[in-house]
């Protein structure tokens, strides 16, 4: 009798239960697309989608260099919340945010969304004023977020300690209906629905110039042959400075690894995210009981998706004051990301300077809770060319100073 895998057993069910087959195999390109986009991660997978359920855009190629949500998307810690300082902030995240609770019904596919609760807490009377700020502007922007304090911050989260020598919690911005969700079953969630619609998606398919004529996208080489296209998405985070010389123009990006890891799975003991951005620190629990953690990006810029000891180090000291138990935990994995950041922590949503071209990046270390929201305002961008919760994104505003400051309330950025 032949013996199968867990993965091998639950590959065939996803292929026969889903009819995965036509994006696992990864069919060859046509010789020309309406529209491509570079990049198979959430946010490209995403913008795909829109274009198609939104537009009527179905000659759609989206090209990925890896494997299908191999990038930033499948090495995130999963966070979800919208309770940004800067109005154009608080609306495409909010956006995201809405569109994730009925993202399973609409996919029909589950993708785990855990509305669970997010919370920031405040270690220092600076953090206090910045929170409480964020929590006035969230009213107005019809953010639901409130101001709790340290004993409901106990209430929620018994594991933590309030009275830390050097950061005690004097409170925390809470957003309610935040949360998790499965990273990997978004990107396949949105990778099955684009090829139900008729749309491709070619892995192992690298870029290598992108050709234009009069001023004008016509198409990418790529290591499976050239393909034509009337317009072109960039969508590929943390290499979005590559893409962008290859067309061209010039990017305001640097790109920082961001890393994370995981314990040893233990029993259910916390159910909510917690954040503390004073230490640099932040920890949910994941379905499987791990300890999900994470920090700050790295000090230095680089393109590494793998861990480092400094990073154990830093992040890991600083959580244990605040959940003292960690400390007789072991360290399960660990792995890292590309992050692509702007000046000020904000992405960058917009047309470019060759026509019919548009780029979507500088999410930062905040990519993953934005997906939906970003693919909707990009498709409405790249099938309109104009959207309203792009509009203040564009790459227009460091020519102009109309800089969108969320350092504050983005803390450590995610």
């Amino acid at each position: 009798m032949k013996h199968y895998s867990a993965f091998a057993v639950a590959r065939e069910a996803l292929r026969y239960h889903t009819g995965w087959e036509r994006a696992w195999r990864s069919p060859e390109p046509k010789k020309k697309y309406d529209v491509i986009i570079v990049g198979a991660g959430g946010h490209g997978l995403a913008t795909a989608y829109y274009l198609g359920k939104n537009y009527g855009i179905q000659n759609v190629a989206v090209i990925e260099k890896g494997w299908l949500g191999g990038g930033n998307t499948g090495r995130n810690t999963t966070i979800i919340r919208s309770n940004y300082l800067q109005d154009p902030s608080a609306a495409i995240y909010e956006k995201a945010r809405s569109l994730y609770e009925d993202l399973s019904q609409d996919l029909n596919y589950n993708i785990m969304f855990s509305p669970r609760g997010v919370m920031m807490l405040a270690q220092t009377h600076h953090e206090i004023r910045g929170y409480q700020r964020t929590a006035h502007a969230n009213a107005l922007q019809g953010v639901q977020t409130e101001w709790i304090t340290p004993e409901r911050v106990k209430e929620l989260v018994p594991i933590i300690n309030i009275d830390g020598p050097r950061y005690p919690v004097l409170g925390a911005l809470w957003q309610e209906r935040g949360g998790t969700a499965r990273h990997d079953a978004v990107a396949w969630g949105y990778a099955r629905a684009c090829s139900a619609m008729g749309m491709d998606i070619i892995q192992q398919c690298e870029v290598k110039g992108v050709r234009s004529e009069n001023g004008r996208v016509v198409g990418v080489d790529t290591t499976k042959g050239s393909i034509d296209c009337d317009k072109l998405g960039m969508v590929v985070a943390g290499h979005s400075g590559q893409l962008a010389e290859m067309a061209g123009f010039r990017l305001p990006l640097e790109a920082i690894a961001l890393q994370a890891l995981v314990s040893e799975p233990i029993k259910p003991c916390m159910d909510v995210v917690v954040m503390a951005n004073t230490v640099h620190g932040y920890m949910s629990q994941s379905d499987k009981g791990e300890m999900v953690i994470g920090g700050g990006t790295d000090a230095f810029n680089n393109y590494t998706q793998r861990g480092s000891f400094h990073h154990i180090e830093e992040t890991v000291r600083a959580l244990v004051e605040t959940f003292p138990m960690i400390s007789r935990l072991k360290m399960l994995r660990q792995w890292g990301g590309i992050v692509d950041m702007t000046g000020d922590r904000s992405p960058i949503l917009s047309k470019t300077p060759l026509g019919g071209c548009f780029i979507n990046c500088g999410w930062g270390t905040g990519g993953f809770k934005s997906i939906p929201g970003s693919g909707w305002g990009m498709a409405q961008l790249m099938a309109t060319g104009h959207s309203p919760l792009t509009e203040a994104f564009s790459l227009d505003r460091f020519k102009e100073g109309r800089f969108i400051d969320e350092s504050v309330a983005a803390g450590v950025a995610h």
